[in-house]
Order: C-alpha cells, then structure tokens, then sequence
C-alpha cells in the first residue's frame, strides 16, 4: 500500500511541476510546499494579491465581453479615430486582439492557480506575472473608462445584447461553478475548523443558489411561442452596401438591390452652385482623392465645393486601399474595376435608380455652412430636385429632416413623414408622422408595440450583426438600416430562437445536471 501510494505521489509529480513551473517559475521539486490541513493556501502576501488576480479576470472578461458585442458599430470606432488622427486604420480590430490576449493570458494564470490549489500546493506567482496581471488589470479598467466617457452608449448594446446572450452565459456560469467545486471541496475537507470550512463553502453556495434563480428574472423577445414571430424586417442599405463598394457611389447602390435589399439611405450635401450631391463626412478627405487632386483644400467643408469640381474626383481608390470594414471579403477583379472608377453621385441620379427599381428612400440632409448660397433655401434646393428633376414617386421618400416640415407636407402630400427620435403618439399623428427612425439603442419592444398600434412603424440604424438583426426581428421592428445587407439578406429566422417550453427544458437540465455533479465531487 505505502509502495502504491508513493508510486502515484511519483506518477503526479510531473504533473505539479509544470502547474508551478508555469505559474510560479519553480520547476525543481524542492522549491515548492505543500498546504497543510488547516492552514492557509498562500503567504499573506500572496493572499493579497490572489483577489488582484481575480479582479484583473473579471474586468478583462467584462472589457473583452463588451468590446466584441460592441463589433457592430467599430466602423463608427474607427471613423472617429480617423477624425482625431488623420489616417484611417482598423483599430477597433487591434483592440479586440489585444482584449483577447490579455484575457487569455490572465485565464491560463487562474486556471494555473485553480489547479495548484486543487493539489493541495501553496501559492507563489513570479513577479513576471505580477507585473503582467497589473497590466491586464490597468489596461481593462482604463480601456472601459475612457469607452465609458466616449462612447457611453455601448452600455446600452451590453445591455441589449443580454437579451440574447443570458441562457448561455447561464450555462456558462453554472459550468465553471462546477469546475470550482472540486477546489471549494479539497479546501473545505482540508479545514480543521466548522467556521472555515462554512466561511468557504457558504459564499459559493450562495453564488449557485443565486445562479439557479436567475432565469426567473430573465426577458429575452426571442423566447415567444410559436407562431407569434412578426415577419422579417425589410433591409435598407446604409450608405449602400459599404461592405462591397465604395459607400455612397453608384455602384454601392447597384449592389444593395442586386442583394435583395428593400430601400436606400445616403446623406445629402448641397454644392456652392445649389446641386445636391451624396457625401456623408463634412470634407472630402476620407472618401475621395481631394488629396491629389487640390492638396490645400483637403480641410475645406464639402459644400463649398463647385459640382465641376466634385464630379471630376474619385470616390472609390480610397475603398481598395483602406478597407473601411474589417469583415470585408475580398472582390473580384471586375469589382475592384468598379471601384476604382466611381465618383462623387449626384442626388438627382440617386432618385432615378432608387425609383426605376421601386426602392424606398432615406437621408440625411446637411445644412450648408455660414455664407453658402443656399443657407437658407437649402430645404427648398432638395424638394425641386425630388419633385422636378428626378421623378421618383413620392411614397418612396421618407422624408427625415425636421426643419420646415408644415412646408414639405404641403409641397408634397405624397412623401412618407418620418421623425428622427421618439415622442407621444399623438404629436407624432398630429404631425402626420408614420415611420420612427431610431438608433437601435433605443430598441424597445414595448414601444414598438407601442407605435405599431397606431400604424407607426420603426425603423432602426445601423444594425449589422446578425444577433442585434435577431433581436429586432423579435422585437417586431419593421425595417432596418444596415451595412450588411448581403448578410441579414441571407437569414430566414432569428438566431437564438426558442419557445418558452424549450428554455425551461434547458435551463431545468442544466441546473440538475449541476446540482448531481456538484454533489458527487463533495461526496469523494
């Protein structure tokens, strides 16, 4: 017995040597201790710095977590960046790489301790890895600071993003309590004493007690019986289809209706000579070649250029070599033809490919800067192009801009009203308004309903996932706005779909599978 005994001691040594040898440096036996029966796990000063280490998990988990359901808008990320530096680079991209290492790194660093504890030997992380856990732990609180401060409402897509994420991140936690309860039950037997064996086992029952019941509270819209699905909400390209082509030229347009996409969104400069043209950026620096062409005028507002002038400039070579999205594939040859051959689209010719393929219209509508010709008649410049030059049918446009609105309902009857932000049901019928556009922040099924009751439908931007497309399929949003249309095009029901019976199935499955687990292992 003593021979067999020792003979496993020997086969496991291996084993710890490398758990230590990785998480302490301490790859000679000698160089370790084992915990003894009612002592503590660590030094105090290694004590103090296990909750550190803890920590440094939770808020590079909590940062990582954020960060990538946040992947929806790190267009937006980088063009904000390429407003403050100058040169356009996928940085959200790098973020996310880096938020994966250091979670990685810091999990490989927990798991190490877990196990070693899990052994019965004493804790003593090298200072190399002190060091690297302040990094993590200073780099994930800082990075959420300062996105807090900046870009506060991705708190709000965290937040929505759990209404699909819940029952498996559910799971998840259930899973590594039970991993936990083999170290939680090592340390409780190895206790001399009642109080600390309840001052260890009591906190952790209390968090799986607490994890059992949280479903009780949990809402998700895509947890609905069957049948009660509203249909698929229509798809308007943003800016075009900005994934495939140069957003806001002809062809980007081309390829939003050769996939399927049911309407159009743009924006809407006004030239020094009153022509209305697409440009999103205040410049034309991001997307044109201004930099070439005319060096000094790279920081001058867009509507203070001739339209002589913005139809000679390229607006696709910037597309081929920025590559605005990091999701982008790569294009055909006759595509990156394409691309490189665009120009500046005139509002005009716009409307005449959006109605000669009866496509739904949207935009937002720029007012010129200080001592622009048409300042002040800038509203009136864009009814003449849509009702005089273009010849798009009214109910095509949903008209968005707010100014003079009395004025547009009467100069054309026909264009569907469309307001920019929530507001009472009744100012919004009083001023004849049937489409809400509204940033998918502000998603609420409630209010949807809401709106929905009196033929007010919704319309969001910019949805480009496909769990937020879910999500507001299962919220019964009736359109959205997207840089993904070749994506959603392709969805035939909501991801995470599920009846309330199949959840309970599942949540009831997960936390008896659980509880018999856990009961074994503090049983042997």
């Amino acid at each position: 017995v003593v021979r067999r005994h020792l003979l496993q001691r020997y086969e496991h040594q291996p084993f710890i040597s490398c758990l230590a040898g990785f998480y302490s440096c301490r790859w000679k036996r000698y160089q370790r201790r084992r915990t003894e029966p009612g002592k503590c796990c660590c030094k105090t000063r290694e004590c103090m710095f296990f909750p550190l280490l803890v920590g440094a998990f939770c808020f590079s988990l909590i940062f990582l977590y954020m960060w990538g359901e946040a992947k929806n808008d790190y267009n937006n990320f980088d063009w904000y960046n390429y407003g403050n530096l100058g040169f356009w680079f996928l940085w959200s991209l790098v973020l996310l790489i880096v938020a994966a290492i250091l979670f990685t790194y810091i999990t490989l660093l927990l798991v190490l301790a877990m196990c070693l504890l899990a052994e019965g030997q004493q804790l003593y992380l090298h200072w190399s890895h002190k060091i690297g856990t302040f990094l993590v732990l200073g780099f994930s609180i800082t990075a959420l600071f300062i996105l807090s401060v900046l870009w506060g409402d991705q708190w709000k897509t965290v937040r929505l993003s759990f209404q699909i994420t819940a029952p498996y991140l559910h799971i998840g936690a259930i899973s590594i309590m039970v991993l936990l309860s083999w170290p939680v039950a090592l340390h409780a037997i190895r206790a001399d004493k009642k109080v600390v064996q309840m001052i260890i086992v009591g906190p952790y029952l209390a968090i799986l007690l607490f994890l059992f019941l949280i479903p009780l509270g949990m809402y998700s819209p895509c947890i609905r019986e069957m049948g009660t699905l509203g249909p698929k909400p229509a798809l308007i390209g943003h800016r075009g289809a900005p994934m495939l082509a140069p957003e806001n030229t002809e062809m980007s347009f081309q390829k939003t209706i050769e996939h399927g996409g049911d309407g159009l969104e743009t924006d809407v400069t006004i030239s020094y000579d009153g022509v209305p043209f697409l440009m999103h950026d205040s410049t034309l620096r991001r997307t044109t070649n201004i930099n070439e062409v005319y060096p000094n005028d790279t920081a001058q507002n867009a509507a203070l250029f001739s339209w002589d002038t913005l139809k000679e400039l390229n607006a696709g070579t910037w597309f081929l070599k920025d590559k605005p999205f990091s999701c982008m594939g790569s294009l055909s040859r006759a595509d990156q033809n394409q691309a490189m051959n665009q120009s500046v689209y005139k509002l005009s010719h716009f409307l005449r490919l959006a109605d000669s393929q009866n496509k739904l219209v949207i935009f937002d509508l720029y007012r010129p800067p200080e001592k622009h010709p048409y300042r002040n008649s800038w509203i009136n410049r864009t009814l003449e192009v849509i009702l005089n030059e273009s010849g798009i049918r009214p109910h095509l446009v949903l008209w968005l801009e707010n100014d003079m609105r009395s004025f547009v309902q009467s100069v054309a009857p026909g264009f569907q009203q469309t307001m920019g932000s929530k507001a009472p049901v009744e100012d919004l019928l009083m001023d004849n308004i049937v489409k809400l556009n509204l940033a998918y922040t502000e998603m609420s099924s409630e209010d949807i309903r809401k709106y929905a009751e009196a033929n007010i439908t919704t319309n969001l931007y910019v949805v480009n996932e496909p769990w937020l497309f879910s999500l507001a399929w299962c919220s019964g949003v009736h359109s959205v706005t997207t840089n993904a249309v070749h994506t959603l095009k392709n969805l035939s029901q909501p991801l995470f779909l599920m009846t309330p019976q199949q959840y309970n199935i599942m949540w009831i499955l997960t936390d008896l599978t659980s509880v018999l687990l856990i009961s074994l292992i503090f049983a042997l």
